[in-house]
């Protein structure tokens, strides 16, 4: 009963949210500014709760900061702007703080800070900056579910146990070849001509990062102790428990759209 209760609430909030995110994520501009600044206000305030802290005191309240400032700037267009903002707040924390929370509130400027602007500026590039969003979003939710089924279908030796004791090497092979199926046929849905190989391959590298960033809020939790880092999302855990993936894919994907060039979709890099 318990579990089913559970699960009631995870669909009853991925109804919400997910129409809503995905309203942003087609019409862009104000709309995915916005969710953009809620994402990264949710995700310090988790942060600076994981690293034994309070978001309205000092040194939380300076991490809040930081972190929207810079997400704000990026909505602007302005990104070296809001880079040099996550630069200035992982020093000013560093030596706001003590002992080792100084280290972990520093490290999550710029953790949620270069994941904000990466996804805003994906989203900002013009014509291609839909299409590279949804590719990105795809990608990772192919990759996380790909690896979750085949892990429990097929089972297996352990991929970190020290980490993620439940994450397995059948499970990863899964989520690589989920992400790459899904890209390809995500690219070919988008629109226009494709070269199969190259869309493999940019999948692949996003579906890498998906699974590092897993891997990584895995450990981050076993770290601090906690099962999810809030229960801000009922069923679902928290802000990062969800994005963990995309966190650590986005910038990757921004990189890649940055090589590509203004107005190419990042499936279509060489």
């Amino acid at each position: 009963m318990a579990e089913l209760a559970d699960l009631r609430k995870r669909v009853l909030t991925a109804s919400i949210i997910g129409p809503a995110a995905l309203f942003c994520m087609w019409w862009g501009g104000a709309w995915w500014s916005a969710l953009m600044l809620l994402c990264v206000l949710g995700l310090g305030w988790e942060w600076v709760r994981l690293c034994g802290g309070r978001a309205r005191r000092m040194p939380g309240l300076l991490l809040l900061g930081f972190v929207l400032l810079a997400t704000g700037f990026a909505a602007l267009n302005w990104p070296w702007m809001a880079l040099g903002v996550v630069a200035l707040g992982a020093v000013v924390l560093y030596r706001a703080a003590a002992g080792r929370r100084a280290f972990w509130l520093s490290f999550g400027v710029v953790y949620i800070g270069i994941a904000g602007i990466a996804l805003l500026e994906l989203r900002h590039d013009g014509a291609a900056g839909r299409g590279n969003v949804i590719f990105l979003f795809l990608v990772v939710w192919a990759s996380d579910i790909s690896a979750y089924f085949t892990g429990r279908f097929l089972g297996g030796p352990k991929l970190a146990p020290a980490i993620s004791p439940n994450k397995t090497w059948s499970g990863a092979l899964g989520g690589m070849l989920g992400a790459m199926l899904v890209g390809v046929v995500a690219a070919l849905a988008l629109g226009g001509p494709i070269s199969v190989p190259v869309v493999a391959a940019v999948a692949l590298l996003l579906g890498l990062a998906t699974q590092s960033g897993d891997m990584f809020e895995s450990w981050i939790k076993r770290r601090f102790g906690v099962k999810d880092s809030s229960a801000l999302l009922p069923g679902h855990g928290g802000l990062l428990d969800r994005l963990d993936g995309v966190m650590a894919a986005a910038p990757v994907a921004a990189l890649i759209g940055l090589a590509s060039g203004p107005g190419v979709h990042v499936w279509r890099w060489v």
